[in-house]
């Protein structure tokens, strides 16, 4: 499977979806090996989810969520996928991860606020995993920062901001659309 499925391949609803770009980029820097064990914080629709079960059928993903409709989302996305190598685990992370493997990889998409909390309970079960984190709010770009105060080891943290626009008609002429900017940092 290449990377990069088009978004409206997607089961959709209300949830919010990681979109193409970012995803593309976001389960690169994952930097994910054949047999990973990624958790997907705050799975959405699951889309990351998805998309790193396909690139990497060795490994196993799972993907988390406390929503309901977006736990309905991701296991529709999952069955038309035909994903084997994919759990969804309904809850809110930290408390949903005991009992989970422990992860080698970790991308967080949501956090409910509970950035810190979530690291250092991931940490707990494995100190050598890596993260992906997206941030599209000012409180969580903020926690970036606070990761680099509570785990000094993450000092050297990158952090990428990336802007996607979209073309659309309009009157005969297109005009590009700007989504969302997007924070990336990985550690």
């Amino acid at each position: 499977m290449y990377a990069g499925i088009k978004d409206s391949e997607f089961i959709r609803g209300k949830v919010p979806m990681t979109k193409e770009e970012i995803r593309i980029l976001s389960i690169a820097k994952l930097q994910l090996a054949g047999d990973s064990v990624l958790y997907d914080i705050g799975a959405g629709t699951g889309s990351v989810s998805v998309e790193a079960a396909l690139q990497h059928s060795k490994g196993i993903v799972y993907a988390i969520e406390r929503n309901a409709a977006g736990i309905d989302l991701i296991r529709a996305n999952r069955d038309k996928f035909k994903i084997s190598n994919m759990e969804v685990v309904e809850g809110e992370a930290p408390e949903c991860l005991d009992g989970l493997p422990a992860p080698t990889h970790v991308f967080i998409g949501g956090s409910g606020g509970r950035l810190i909390e979530i690291i250092r309970a991931v940490r707990e079960q494995n100190n050598a995993a890596r993260f992906v984190v997206n941030a599209v709010t000012l409180e969580t770009i903020g926690e970036l920062r606070k990761i680099r105060d509570v785990f000094p080891e993450y000092s050297n943290m990158e952090i990428v901001q990336i802007g996607v626009s979209r073309s659309k008609e309009m009157g005969g002429y297109h005009m590009m659309c700007a989504e969302n900017p997007v924070y990336i940092a990985s550690f």
